[in-house]
């Protein structure tokens, strides 16, 4: 592809205003055309009310990211695809995974890039930990995802509907590290998922895990942590116990911190990108968002009183 990779984004709410268009501006692999959003505009950018008037308006046009909400992906995919387009989704990317595969396939017999993307495994140290756990013999992981929802999604009403997955749209970041770091392939034995009485998504869910050698894998979600938010993955090994906070963004051993950074992630996002379309390929992984949905699947599921944003 000469010159950089043409790109319009769909829906521009916070994580497009923070983070994709940030990280697309600051990349010189692409080139932000355009954006789309019956809402919201973006200064400095040309903005559409819905993504056929954007292609319309811009045909030459090599990609599209969608920062929708994941209830309206598919059908956005599904168009940008059949246009030729390669498409760029923000986690999780669907709101099934029967969906998600079907965009798999329509991206293969169209031969352009699907890129089902997870920013918390471009996090600064996501990928030390990796290296440092395949070395070693692991016996037990703590997972613990707790934050403030009316902190970081204040009015979001989409996240509370079904597909909209309530506490798991944090809690998904955790799975999706822990399938990166983690060896072996997991899976859920337990779990118990709170729904707030006047809401279809869960507000809170405590999960159980194991794998094939036994060891116990144990998550805890909350979505009404007030003062110090947590964002941790402990796991205790043969040779030390290492721990992930912050995201990923700082790993310790035995509580020595051996890797800090504060390294943005979406710029990483956008490099596999254009890295995948440069290389003809797709990248197209769901074991998060396979574990949650196993969570709905088996979980045990308990009312708790109504929750008001």
């Amino acid at each position: 592809m000469a010159g950089p990779i043409q790109i319009g984004i769909v829906g521009i709410g916070k994580i497009a205003r923070d983070q994709h268009i940030p990280a697309l501006r600051a990349d010189p692999a692409f080139h932000l055309t355009a954006g789309a959003s019956p809402h919201a505009g973006f200064e400095g950018l040309e903005v559409h009310h819905s993504l056929d008037e954007m292609l319309d308006a811009h045909p030459d046009l090599d990609a599209v990211a969608l920062c929708t909400p994941p209830q309206e992906r598919y059908a956005l995919a599904h168009a940008a695809l059949s246009r030729g387009k390669h498409v760029f989704l923000e986690k999780p990317p669907g709101s099934t995974l029967s969906e998600v595969e079907a965009l798999r396939q329509q991206a293969k017999r169209m031969d352009r890039t699907l890129f089902a993307s997870w920013h918390s495994r471009f996090a600064p140290a996501v990928e030390p930990a990796r290296q440092w756990l395949a070395e070693r013999t692991i016996k037990g992981v703590r997972i613990d995802w707790r934050e403030d929802v009316r902190q970081w999604h204040p009015g979001q009403e989409w996240i509370w509907r079904p597909g909209g997955l309530g506490v798991f749209d944090p809690g998904i970041n955790a799975l999706s590290i822990a399938t990166a770091i983690l060896p072996r392939p997991f899976f859920l034995t337990d779990a118990e998922l709170r729904f707030p009485a006047n809401r279809a998504a869960p507000v809170a869910a405590d999960l159980r895990f194991s794998d094939e050698t036994g060891i116990e894998i144990i998550a805890g979600f909350d979505w009404l942590r007030t003062g110090p938010q947590t964002w941790d993955i402990r796991v205790e090994t043969d040779q030390g116990r290492l721990r992930l906070s912050l995201g990923g963004s700082v790993m310790a051993i035995d509580e020595a911190v051996v890797s800090q950074t504060h390294e943005a992630e979406y710029p990483g996002l956008y490099r596999r990108f254009a890295q995948l379309i440069a290389q003809g390929r797709s990248d197209v992984d769901v074991s998060p968002m396979r574990h949650v949905a196993d969570a709905f699947l088996r979980g045990r599921r308990v009312q708790t009183a109504p929750f008001e944003d």
